[in-house]
């Protein structure tokens, strides 16, 4: 809930800006305090920032601490309301069995942030006063930072702080009716079996915000060497590390193979392609299996904290560890379908897809989706929530090869027939909301990639091909 707050915040104060929004109000940030950014296992990932207990003086050697020099000024005031209604249906028809899964949720998030301060470090005192200081290598963070890839050093040199005690106000109401059928008959009489229920739950939480609380922060990253020197990251588009890191690194996974002149449409083609091994996995795995990951998925999609939750269950899973759901603040129906998904790919077991040397796992496949769901925006994953039944998800998977292919399709082709009216509408909001343009022009559709930074078209790609894989009956 205010980690879905300050989210929002940030996407309309500062979107592709230096901000980072605190997600947890148990994080103490302040300026000078030091903050591990750490890379994720997908290229496209937002990086997580993770504050620490220690500041800039903490880990320095010497017994002289940096002072700096701080401004105070008035940012803005912020009440943000964010809201409105999903419903969905999802129909699946195997062999012998029918499911059926409809829901209606109404949400609203209230954001009453009211006058925000922001406080900054004057960048050229701390610049002048860091000559010649040297971190303490045998500090505890930093052995243990040093210790593992992909974790970089970040101080804290603004932050936007509540001016007055303010509140963030959720109110929920959700709708579920889900209904199933198994009819078989080897030998006669038939027999059909059918199953019916429905679930309403309605919740309104406050929560009051004290005064002086950091809702977004920015970073200068530190370029650490290895006697423990080291030299502030001033530009944007520098990043920071461990020096004894280098000979290490290595990249990280998906990376884009295209080369930097090719069209936009192709390398998205070879990035999909690089994933392809994924995908196929999914839609290999037995009827029942992803039947149920897809019914989980659905319910995890209307909630952006669910889907972080379960991006970081799944990444502590790739990396060996056991997740721990009760480190997330979530309701316990949430828990379940979060647990719900992590149980069907332990059940899936090591089921493995070997093509051209490459070997994937179901956890890495599902590890996939789950953390393009988390890179979209609270619109985008809304409106995909309602794009979930068979037939549209067909027909948005042709639209994600002609996105990454020739741009261009005709309306009359096979699994089109879906992109009318309503579902034409969403889709075309959906592509718009990634950087994606959808238009109908005579008898054919075109699409084309916006040329804005960031992965989003990508993302998006990943997220249709995957839940198309789960939706694919045998």
């Amino acid at each position: 809930m205010f980690a879905t707050a300050t989210r929002n915040f940030v996407d309309e104060v500062d979107e592709g800006g230096l901000l980072i929004p605190v997600s947890s109000l148990n994080d103490t940030v302040a300026l000078l305090t030091v903050v591990v950014k750490r890379k994720r296992l997908w290229f496209w990932q937002k990086p997580k920032y993770l504050p620490t207990d220690f500041n800039l003086n903490d880990i320095l050697t010497g017994d002289a601490p940096i002072n700096p020099v701080t401004k105070e000024t008035d940012f803005i005031k912020y009440n943000g309301t964010y809201g409105g209604n999903i419903q969905g249906a999802l129909d699946a028809n195997f062999v012998h069995s029918t499911v059926n899964v409809e829901g209606k949720d109404s949400s609203k998030l209230q954001s009453s942030f009211g006058s925000l301060k922001k406080e900054e470090v004057n960048v050229q005192k701390l610049l002048r006063d860091s000559k010649g200081r040297v971190l303490d290598m045998s500090h505890c963070l930093i052995q243990q930072t040093m210790e593992k890839r992909r974790r970089v050093f970040g101080i804290v040199k603004e932050r936007i702080v509540t001016a007055t005690p303010c509140s963030v106000i959720e109110e929920v109401q959700q709708g579920r009716r889900c209904g199933g059928g198994l009819s078989f008959w080897p030998n006669n009489p038939k027999v059909s079996l059918r199953e019916n229920g429905s679930l309403s739950k309605d919740s309104n939480v406050t929560m009051e915000i004290p005064t002086y609380t950091t809702i977004a922060y920015a970073l200068i990253e530190l370029e650490i060497k290895h006697d423990g020197c080291y030299e502030l990251c001033l530009m944007s588009d520098t990043t920071g590390g461990f020096e004894v890191d280098c000979p290490a690194k290595t990249e990280l996974c998906g990376v884009s193979g295209a080369v930097a002149h090719a069209s936009e449409n192709s390398r998205l083609r070879q990035d999909l392609e690089q994933l392809n091994d994924h995908f196929q996995l999914l839609s290999s795995l037995p009827v029942t299996i992803k039947s149920s990951l897809l019914q989980q998925f659905t319910k995890v999609m209307q909630d952006q904290a669910a889907v972080s939750a379960l991006q970081n269950a799944l990444e502590q899973m790739c990396l060996g560890k056991s997740p721990a759901l009760c480190d997330f603040t979530m309701t316990e129906s949430q828990k379940q379908n979060i647990q719900a998904i992590l149980d069907l790919v332990e059940q899936s077991g090591h089921v493995e897809s070997a093509q051209t040397g490459h070997c994937t796992t179901v956890l890495t496949a599902v590890h996939l989706i789950s953390s393009a769901f988390d890179e979209l925006t609270n619109d985008c994953l809304a409106v995909l929530g309602m794009c979930l039944s068979h037939n549209v998800l067909q027909t948005m998977e042709l639209l994600v090869q002609c996105v990454s292919g020739k741009g261009e399709l005709p309306l009359s082709s096979a699994g089109l027939t879906a992109l009318t009216g309503d579902v034409y509408e969403r889709t075309e909001h959906l592509f718009a909301s990634s950087n994606v343009s959808l238009k109908k022009h005579g008898d054919t559709v075109k699409t084309e990639i916006n040329q804005e930074p960031g992965n989003l078209p990508l993302v998006l790609c990943i997220a249709v091909r995957g839940l198309a894989s789960l939706a694919l009956c045998v």
